[in-house]
């Protein structure tokens, strides 16, 4: 049974740094995308990064220079560092595989698979 933990998650302030882990257990694909979504009060869930485990990875235009995503295949575990933190990244985060596929698209309906979250909250 595939699972998907969150867990790094936590209260910050603005320009402040939080390293997300996802672990993964029952699912490995060297064709699958594995992602980060958020979501905030009263916003649609929507992609933040993903890393493919074919090579590649990408990370959308709001959070480019600031977060970077990366798998470790040993571990079965992806992470997200979240560096210069700000208010409006505040949301709940979410770990998500994409099974054979790319991350030429992070939309959330093509998503197979998903964490519980883990909360994201940066203080001005």
């Amino acid at each position: 049974q595939v699972q998907l933990v969150e867990s790094g998650g936590g209260s910050v302030q603005a320009g402040g740094s939080l390293r997300l882990s996802c672990a993964i257990s029952g699912y490995f694909s060297n064709s699958a995308c594995m992602g980060w979504f958020r979501q905030a009060p009263g916003k649609e869930r929507e992609g933040v990064a993903g890393v493919y485990t074919g090579g590649g990875s990408t990370v959308v235009d709001t959070v480019k220079g600031r977060f970077t995503i990366s798998l470790d295949t040993a571990k079965n575990a992806v992470y997200l560092q979240m560096n210069s933190l700000k208010p409006e990244d505040t949301a709940m985060y979410y770990c998500a595989i994409r099974r054979f596929s790319g991350c030429g698209s992070l939309s959330r309906r093509t998503f197979d698979y998903w964490g519980q979250g883990t909360q994201v909250t940066v203080s001005s």
